[in-house]
Formats: C-alpha cells, structure tokens, sequence
C-alpha cells in the first residue's frame, strides 16, 4: 500500500470558516485505490507554510506522493504552485498538462490552473484545483497511471520492462 498525504491550501478552511470539502474527497480516492494517507492537514494560503510541510512530508519520507488542493487559481493569495516549485528537484510537467487537457473537454476554464507537478528526493507532489468537482475528475483521471510513476520513483522497474 503507498502512502500518501493531502494538503489543502485555503484561508476559509485553514480557520474553519469552510468545511474542506475538496481535501476529503482527495483522502476519500485514495484510499478506495490503496493508499494510506498517512497525513492529512489544512493550510492557510501561505507559501512559506505549504513549502515547509511539503518539504517535511518528503524529506522526512513520510509519503510517496502529495496531493494538494487549491491555491492554485490567479488570486493574490493563490500560492500553492510557487510552494510546490520552491521545493522541488525536478518537474513533472506532462501530469499538470494532461489534466488541464483532459479537464478541458469539460470546461475551458481549465486553461487558468497553474497547477504543477514535481520530485522531490523519493516523493512526487501534485497540485489539484480547488473545486470538489475538478478534484475528482482530475484525481480518477490520472490515478491509473501515477502508479506506474511512483514504482519507477521507488526504484522498482521490474514492471518497466514488460510495459
């Protein structure tokens, strides 16, 4: 079973003005695909915050992969992006690319996520949209593939070969 955390960026949520609908259906997909979520937590849109966690989870090996939700919209506080690649070794452009592509034959306002994705050391961060809708198309879309990913990330490509 991979481990997993979620991390949601939202003022509202982080000061419980909101439930955090989105960051719960995230936990929810995972775990119905065999993922432990091993941490589960809410942060204000603050890059400093949501850098520093991320940068935790992974250096400290706490969970192969990291699902973010919101900030990652064109407002002022949106920061989830810029967290994400201020701690990152290597991007991962082709996972934000394929929601955006997919997402967009379901809205066009897909075009204005700046969700990324990224490695950092052993763990693979990616940033979902905020909405709850969004969230679960773009979660079940590419959760089939970020499995072969992720073994690869673990240095497991026994599976590579016959692929």
């Amino acid at each position: 079973m991979r481990k997993a955390a979620v991390i949601t960026a939202s003022d509202k949520s982080s000061r419980g003005e909101r439930d955090d609908i989105s960051g719960q259906k995230i936990k929810e997909l995972l775990e119905n695909n065999e993922y432990e979520v091993v941490e589960y937590i809410v942060l204000p849109d603050e890059i400093d915050q949501l850098s520093a966690r991320m940068k935790q989870i992974c250096d400290e090996r706490k969970a192969e992969i990291i699902i973010t939700t919101g900030g990652t919209g064109f407002s002022e506080r949106d920061c989830t992006p810029e967290a994400t690649l201020a701690i990152v070794e290597r991007i991962v452009p082709g996972i934000p690319e394929a929601i955006r592509a997919y997402s967009m034959q379901i809205t066009k306002r897909a075009m204005l996520s700046r969700g990324v994705a990224g490695i950092r050391g052993n763990t693979l961060i990616v940033n979902l949209p905020g909405s709850p809708k969004a969230v679960e198309e773009s979660l079940i879309y590419i959760l089939p593939e970020l499995k072969h990913g992720l073994d690869i990330l673990a240095g497991d490509v026994s599976e590579c070969a016959t692929k």
